[in-house]
């Protein structure tokens, strides 16, 4: 285990069990997602690799984020 892990399970210890609880969870979700975004990331690599990649239309993209982006406000 990395130097740093270990302090900061050194430090969750000194915590009250439900706060212990809690950062667990989140610990446990950020790696599932960093396990799921690693494996797209994966993907993506092989299909740009086998020529399977499309031309991405960057304004369009762009609109689209702005659109979610502005939905949101």
């Amino acid at each position: 285990m990395g130097k740093t892990l270990e302090i900061a399970i050194s430090k969750v210890a000194a915590l009250s069990e439900p706060a212990q609880e809690q950062l667990g969870r989140e610990l446990l979700e950020r790696i599932e997602a960093l396990k799921n975004l690693r494996t797209e990331i994966d993907v993506g690599i092989r299909e740009l690799e086998a020529s399977l990649g499309e031309e991405l239309d960057v304004e369009a993209l762009l609109r689209e984020l702005n659109e979610e982006h502005a939905g949101k406000a």
